[in-house]
């Protein structure tokens, strides 16, 4: 049972690893099979992408897109989303685990801007993409019946990124940059980032995320900045004033709470961290982010 103050997440095959961690589900199936959830807010430990067929609304985190006809969403693990109860859901819905897409290459994954750009996350896509991706999806559904065969798992594997190559292209059309890592930093960005979902709560430095890391400090400042162009102190940050966010604007939990939950022993720091970071204090937040929900409706 979810207690009121917790946000809802749901897993992937979590007690059979030996499944494929992949699924690929009709859109209006999966809502109306899941539909005592899927409308209120909560989270996966997978990454999911959303083709929508038709238009409607579909609220991620702490907005509300208006989605277009042959729009895609892109969303992360541990993003707050949750499916408009007004919407005819029609499209296609894919689930992956981060460890099925990347088993050695990890440095393909971390290039996929489409689930790392928050600002950029839903797109409508054109002719085109629409007939490549229809080809893909149509090839993975048609391997997904080949689970005795050869190398299974790998051409699935290649499909899935095949698309997401697809995708990236039509996000990034008028971009042409290249990300440029050497594997050894992709793998250490990729542990540290895992670290950070694992810790992000208990207050640690940058210097003991280094020693989990088992790299020098000054080893991991440039880890982050040739990866994102940050400091490490930057991104532990972020994502703890994002679980903030999160837990302002989806729970009823009290100020103090959430400093505790977030590993803040004085509420009063909580507070002047936050504000200073979003230069609001976490009431005024809320009130911002309840006053925008109502708007949604």
């Amino acid at each position: 049972m979810i207690r009121e103050e917790e946000i809802a997440q749901y897993h992937l095959h979590q007690k059979h690893p030996e499944k494929l961690q992949f699924e690929i589900h009709s859109l209006e199936e999966y809502v109306l099979k899941n539909r005592h959830h899927n409308s209120t807010p909560h989270s996966h430990s997978f990454y999911q992408i959303i083709w929508f067929h038709k238009e409607g609304k579909h609220f991620v985190d702490f907005k509300c897109y208006d989605i277009k006809e042959n729009s895609v969403l892109f969303v992360a693990k541990n993003q707050i989303h949750s499916f408009d109860k007004e919407t005819e859901h029609k499209g296609i819905l894919i689930h992956f685990n981060e460890r099925f897409l990347m088993q050695s290459d990890v440095d393909i994954f971390l290039k996929y801007k489409v689930f790392n750009e928050q600002n950029q996350t839903c797109y409508q896509i054109n002719k085109e993409v629409i007939q490549q991706s229809e080809i893909l999806i149509n090839q993975i559904r048609t391997e997904l019946m080949n689970q005795d065969k050869f190398a299974h798992q790998q051409l699935i594997r290649y499909y899935l990124k095949s698309l997401l190559i697809v995708l990236e292209r039509m996000q990034g059309i008028n971009q042409a940059t290249d990300i440029k890592l050497t594997s050894d930093y992709d793998l250490k960005y990729f542990r540290f980032r895992e670290l950070l979902e694992e810790h992000y709560n208990k207050s640690l430095t940058v210097s003991e995320y280094s020693d989990l890391l088992n790299v020098s400090t000054k080893t991991l400042t440039s880890i982050t900045k040739a990866v994102k162009s940050k400091l490490p102190s930057e991104l532990i940050a972020q994502r703890i004033i994002l679980q903030a966010e999160r837990l302002l604007s989806f729970t009823p939990l009290k100020i103090n709470e959430i400093a505790y939950q977030l590993g803040f022993e004085d509420a009063s720091y909580f507070v002047k961290f936050f504000k200073r970071h979003l230069t609001q204090s976490p009431s005024e937040y809320r009130k911002a982010i309840l006053k925008a929900k109502k708007e949604w409706k």
